[in-house]
């Protein structure tokens, strides 16, 4: 009973430590029934996991009847289905305790803050508990399933963000969004390269330097996009900026990223192999967005001929997605830029031919009864939500995906790194220079836009800075403590952002009420 008390004392001065706005109050039942289902889930397997198995002593003839030749496949075929169905039934429960973790973690809400912070900051406690002597998340990060998902979950958010961005609004601020994106990649990576990296870490070799500043390039839209898509403001036009931008900033960090590694490999890069990467990524953007164009409409048509309901609609959306990520993987882009040009593709007009939501054709058939004053406004209403419909079919696979991909980010920081005071004094300096090189992003945007909201929404790095740092140690060029210099900027970049985005927005808002009031 002692443990059980021991957690009954931690959940009691935790409840009591918290502002009443963000968890319930101690003495209700609702907060005691979240206490026992958190119990339930993470620490009484904790406590299941860390119990030796009972073995039973076998008698002689058990052991006799136990070493006698059997069919050479049962044996191992038994053996296989076991630990099969066991991994799987683990992955199952990973699959489990990472949504609720998820869930719980909105409780940022309350305290006004999208909840992809709260998704990252529950990752890095959950990554880190290892520190304290809790190893019992440790498999989730080697598992290779959930990596999966973890992947396909960023694919799926970065296609929920195309689907719902518009190319005509993407057009309309695309000259802004071209300056933000190459003054975003150029003032990062000079200031990483030739200033901040020698002066802060002297004596290293100048391909380390060039990773520092290729890793100071990258932004990671995911991160900024959810903020925007938590808070309901994918459409104003800072958010179309930042959308256009960072997926240029994307194609421009992945070509530096690609020089960078050949200087390294083979010690010096022709005009023409940069020229080759540059011409990929631009007939990959213009062509997935013109052709795809033309192929959703005949697709449309001819997927409806075979049948016209909800499901094929799905799939036809979804596999659109994932192709156009497999293609952007394949002409050497981030599957995300591909998926995000798939969703900007797709329009409503592709589906025409398919059936409507229920809903919308349950209302119609309301509508169709009423006067024409009534009916006009009936198909007024209406017609958002049946625009929406492909939106709406995508969203539940986010639910279940997006989050698992946050959690990860969150698990892959490693806090020990922040234990070596040189390490951590360096990491601060670049880290402000990974904030100053972007923030000047919005100057470039011009006038009638918010630059501060744009300078800041192109700040994270996440887990494409993360991914910049790991070739650079695979390859050599970074060291330990470079390593682990880019690994507490991707964490201040990463985790401050959210917050700081969050209260602009939430300011401009403010303000034009105010003005229109």
């Amino acid at each position: 009973m002692t443990f059980f008390q021991d957690v009954f004392l931690f959940f009691k001065k935790v409840c009591n430590f918290f502002p009443l706005k963000i968890l319930p109050n101690f003495k209700s039942i609702r907060s005691w029934l979240i206490i026992l289902f958190i119990t339930g889930v993470i620490v009484v397997p904790q406590v299941w996991a860390s119990q030796p198995e009972h073995t039973e002593i076998a008698s002689p003839a058990a052991v006799e009847e136990s070493i006698e030749p059997s069919d050479e496949h049962s044996a191992p075929e038994a053996e296989h289905e076991g630990g099969h169905g066991a991994e799987a039934a683990k992955t199952f429960m990973w699959i489990a305790i990472v949504l609720i973790v998820a869930k719980i973690s909105s409780l940022v809400e309350k305290v006004g803050q999208p909840s992809v912070l709260g998704e990252l900051v529950v990752g890095v406690i959950l990554g880190n508990l290892i520190l304290i002597g809790i190893n019992f998340f440790e498999p989730l990060k080697e598992n290779n399933i959930i990596s999966f998902l973890s992947e396909l979950g960023v694919v799926i958010l970065l296609f929920q963000i195309g689907l719902e961005s518009n190319i005509k609004e993407m057009k309309s601020v695309g000259l802004k969004a071209f300056l933000v994106a190459i003054v975003g990649v150029v003032a990062p990576f000079v200031l990483g390269t030739y200033v901040v990296g020698p002066w802060l870490l002297p004596g290293l070799s100048m391909n380390a330097y060039l990773f520092i500043g290729a890793a100071l390039t990258a932004t990671s839209v995911g991160i900024t996009a959810r903020v925007f898509q938590d808070l309901g403001k994918l459409k104003i036009k800072e958010a179309q900026i930042i959308l256009g931008a960072a997926v240029i900033d994307d194609v421009l960090g992945l070509i530096i990223l690609a020089v960078v590694s050949a200087m390294v490999t083979i010690g010096a890069v022709s005009i023409g192999v940069i020229s080759l990467i540059v011409a990929k990524a631009i007939l990959f953007l213009v062509g997935a967005i013109v052709i795809g164009q033309l192929l959703a409409k005949i697709l449309g048509k001819v997927f409806a001929k075979i049948q016209t309901g909800v499901g094929m609609k799905f799939t036809l959306a979804i596999c659109f997605g994932l192709l156009f990520a497999f293609l952007a993987q394949k002409i050497g882009l981030a599957p995300i830029v591909g998926a995000f040009a798939a969703g900007l593709v797709l329009d409503p007009v592709h589906f025409k031919y398919f059936k409507d939501a229920k809903i919308v054709k349950d209302m119609k058939k309301v509508a169709a009864e009423a006067r024409p004053d009534i009916r006009d406004k009936f198909y007024n209403a209406i017609e958002p939500h049946a625009h929406r419909h492909i939106e709406d079919l995508i969203e539940p696979i986010g639910m279940f995906l997006i989050p698992i991909f946050f959690i990860m980010t969150g698990m892959a920081v490693k806090l020990e790194t922040l234990f070596d005071f040189k390490i951590l004094l360096v990491a601060l300096g670049i880290t402000v220079i990974a904030f100053i090189g972007k923030y000047i992003t919005g100057f470039a945007a011009g006038k009638g836009v918010n630059k501060s909201i744009i300078g800041f929404g192109m700040v994270p790095r996440g887990e494409v800075g993360l991914i910049f740092a790991t070739i650079g140690k695979g390859l050599g060029v970074v060291s330990d403590s470079v390593f682990s210099v880019i690994v507490i900027m991707v964490i201040f970049t990463t985790l401050l952002t959210p917050p700081i985005l969050t209260f602009l927005l939430k300011r401009q808002s403010k303000k034009q009420a105010t003005s229109e009031a």
